[in-house]
């Protein structure tokens, strides 16, 4: 006996008699129409349909010894007889439609390319929401025969949901082509053998674990361990993440490649004693910066991460972070450093005005009678003395401003009153940089090797408006963004 399965209207097409439940009979038109809405409506419902057929061999033409060959087919397969369809409910997870409706606001695309009836793929669709309404298109596998590149590239420009049934694999490797063709980054999931030619060609080839055969594992760049379509949506958002906190990592040290440039531009260009030596820009670099730029690694996802449109070509460093950094946090950030070393110098009786062109005589050894703005006298070691305090009160502004600018880089977005200082890692990072500009400045020997000095309590304070000043700008930055004040020209602007 022959016995055959499969697609409906290929053993249809086989058969030209139907069993009946007292005997076998032809099929005739009329019967192939009540077969045919048998199956339209066990797909409409998201059944799977499968017929059934057998053909009793005559035992003279086919004895038992006779070797059957599948390849070249040395049996009928044809005027078979048509037992009868099943269905087959293969329910999707309760997790899908979320995890669509999820990549759909990330601006992900999704489409059904399935070898199912047309009917059992559409009803699928609008079940897990791949199909919102009537508009939703579907092309068969016959019709995708008849396209050509450019109609089929015109069909995916033209319709926003699609559903491809009674696809073959060589058909699911023209649609991966087709969205290609469009610049659209593209992962295709799939589990079987006919997938595989999908899987190598997309941009992500996605695997299932579990049900997944060996060959699309190896062909895939991820396997999915639990088969469950929402890890996508997870891995998606974990992306996102990960390239948010890197570029808030990378903000963050930029930042204080300001206050380290420009005094250095200062003692050249106007000729004042240094403000910030070698060896505390390595303190900021080497030491407090480390802990706290590594610890925003470790930021949760912002609320709108997947409300936004994929980064496509989006740099880590892009020109509106250039601009933010060194146009205005990292401006702020230099003026507290050059506040508290003017403050401190006019402590000790130079005023601002009489530092400038001051650098040749203050640097020269020979000069033991340098006077300040009140007339005192000054040697070249009580200068360098005072020049210590100066760079050390610097240093320590930029310690502390660094403090709230990794506050303020812990979101791109959302305000931080919403987000909370959740990060312990990086509350742990802000106690280290606080700890270690503290031993740096106090500990003896250990300030004159990095060019520190103790000092006195008030110092340490005067940073700290700038560092309101720099929380209340950021918030007002976000704020502009989210609302999208003034035109929107402030998200072009800053937000990077």
């Amino acid at each position: 006996m022959v016995m055959m399965k499969g697609a409906p209207e290929t053993i249809l097409n086989s058969c030209s008699t139907i069993a009946t439940n007292q005997n076998t009979v032809p099929l005739t038109k009329d019967m192939k129409d009540i077969v045919d809405k048998a199956i339209e409506s066990l797909a409409k419902t998201g059944e799977r349909v499968l017929a059934f057929a057998d053909y009793d061999l005559d035992s003279k033409n086919y004895p038992m010894n006779y070797e059957f060959d599948a390849e070249n087919k040395n049996f009928p397969v044809n005027n078979l007889r048509l037992i009868g369809l099943m269905g087959l409910m293969d329910p999707p997870r309760e997790e899908v439609q979320r995890a669509i409706h999820r990549v759909r606001e990330a601006g992900v695309r999704v489409m059904m390319v399935t070898g199912d009836h047309p009917a059992t793929a559409l009803a699928i669709a609008f079940e897990v929401g791949i199909a919102t309404n009537d508009k939703c298109h579907v092309v068969t596998g016959e019709e995708l025969r008849k396209m050509n590149p450019d109609l089929l590239t015109w069909t995916l420009y033209k319709h926003y949901e699609m559903v491809f049934a009674r696809t073959s694999p060589t058909q699911k490797l023209q649609i991966v082509e087709a969205c290609q063709r469009q610049g659209a980054i593209v992962a295709v999931t799939g589990d079987g053998v006919n997938d595989a030619p999908a899987l190598r060609r997309a941009d992500i080839g996605i695997s299932m674990g579990i049900t997944g055969t060996q060959v699309s594992k190896q062909t895939a760049d991820i396997i999915l361990m639990d088969d469950n379509f929402a890890t996508i949506v997870t891995g998606i958002e974990e992306g996102r993440k990960i390239f948010d906190n890197l570029k808030k990592s990378i903000c963050y040290i930029l930042i204080s490649n300001v206050p380290e440039i420009l005094p250095v531009i200062m003692f050249i260009v106007f000729s004042i004693p240094l403000p910030l030596g070698v060896m505390t820009i390595l303190c900021v670099d080497l030491g407090t910066d480390m802990w706290p730029a590594v610890a925003l690694s470790h930021e949760v996802a912002e609320t709108n991460v997947m409300l936004r449109p994929p980064h496509v070509g989006q740099r880590l460093v892009s020109a509106n972070m250039i601009r933010l950094v060194y146009g205005h946090i990292g401006l702020i950030e230099f003026a507290a450093g050059m506040f508290a070393y003017f403050v401190v110098m006019a402590e000790h009786g130079f005023y601002p005005s009489r530092l400038f062109g001051l650098r040749q005589d203050w640097d020269n050894e020979a000069v033991s009678d340098l006077n300040d703005s009140l007339g005192q006298e000054w040697t070249y070691i009580q200068r360098k003395e005072v020049e210590r305090a100066c760079q050390a009160a610097y240093f320590v502004a930029v310690v502390v401003t660094q403090m709230m600018n990794g506050i303020i880089c812990k979101t791109r977005y959302n305000s931080i009153l919403t987000v909370g200082l959740k990060n312990h890692f990086l509350n742990l990072g802000f106690i280290f940089e606080l700890g270690l500009a503290i031993f740096i400045c106090y500990t003896p020997y250990i300030n004159t090797f990095f060019r520190t000095y103790p000092l006195r309590l008030r110092w340490w304070f005067l940073p700290l408006p700038f560092a309101v000043f720099l929380l209340l700008f950021d918030e007002f930055r976000k704020y502009c963004i989210r609302h999208r004040l003034f035109g929107g020209w402030y998200n072009t602007l800053t937000y990077y």
